[in-house]
């Protein structure tokens, strides 16, 4: 049975970076920079026993902005809802019922964020962004 937890110390660190290094919006992030990442973020975890598979979090003022990040399950739990499940843990969180922005960014998950109510940006040119190549490797 899958359990789901928002302690942070629950939060296995070196599993969590393991996965993010390797994905293709935090490619070689450090292992500080993810922690430092995640210490400062709302964050929820899937775990199957002691092992943590699945992870997610919000960057967020808990009053009118939040950007969730690092959505991931470990391939071979994908296909079960616990991405969703996370999603679904991290928007009934009652700090956060009053903000009303919430952003993601994905390549290839918007049918996932879409049955959770997500929709694309209405006008995408008013968005901007800064990027820097601070890791060494360019984010897609």
């Amino acid at each position: 049975m899958i359990r789901y937890s928002h302690d942070h110390a629950h939060m296995q660190l070196d599993r969590i970076h393991a996965y993010l290094v390797h994905s293709y919006w935090a490619k070689d992030i450090p292992f500080d920079i993810a922690e430092r990442s995640i210490v400062n973020s709302t964050v929820v975890g899937a775990f199957d026993g002691d092992k943590q598979i699945g992870f997610a979090r919000l960057v967020t003022d808990t009053a009118t902005f939040a950007y969730l990040a690092d959505v991931y399950v470990e391939e071979e739990y994908s296909g079960r809802g616990i991405a969703s499940e996370m999603v679904e843990r991290l928007q009934a969180l009652p700090e956060l019922q009053m903000v009303r922005h919430w952003t993601l960014a994905t390549r290839d998950a918007q049918p996932l964020y879409a049955k959770l109510g997500w929709k694309a940006l209405p006008h995408p040119e008013r968005q901007m962004q800064r990027v820097f190549n601070v890791y060494g490797t360019a984010p897609e």
